[in-house]
């Protein structure tokens, strides 16, 4: 199983009410990508409460079964749209993929 792990800061300079409703926004068009691409085993978008410093705003996680999936929600159209709206409304970007050990 591979799991794509994102998190995001939103541009602060627009103010702190659109920041949110951009991070609400960047929330509702991921999760209607499950409707759209099938490989999508499971995906969770949580929004940050915390006042932190170095805290992210946003954080996706996602699964799917195989390398091959991962890499077909990668290229796949609805997923590049949404991905050019949350490149126009953020800051910082850090992500993780990695396969889970099925051997344990």
């Amino acid at each position: 199983m591979v799991k794509h792990i994102v998190m995001w800061k939103m541009k602060k300079d627009k103010g702190s009410a659109q920041s949110a409703m951009n991070a609400l926004e960047i929330k509702k068009k991921l999760e209607r990508l499950t409707s759209t691409i099938i490989e999508i085993k499971d995906l969770e978008v949580g929004m940050n409460f915390s006042n932190a410093d170095r805290a992210f705003d946003v954080v996706l996680y996602t699964e799917f079964n195989t390398k091959r999936d991962f890499e077909h929600y990668l290229s796949h159209p609805e997923h590049i749209k949404v991905k050019a709206f949350i490149d126009s409304v953020i800051e910082e970007r850090a992500i993780v993929d990695f396969e889970d050990d099925i051997r344990k």
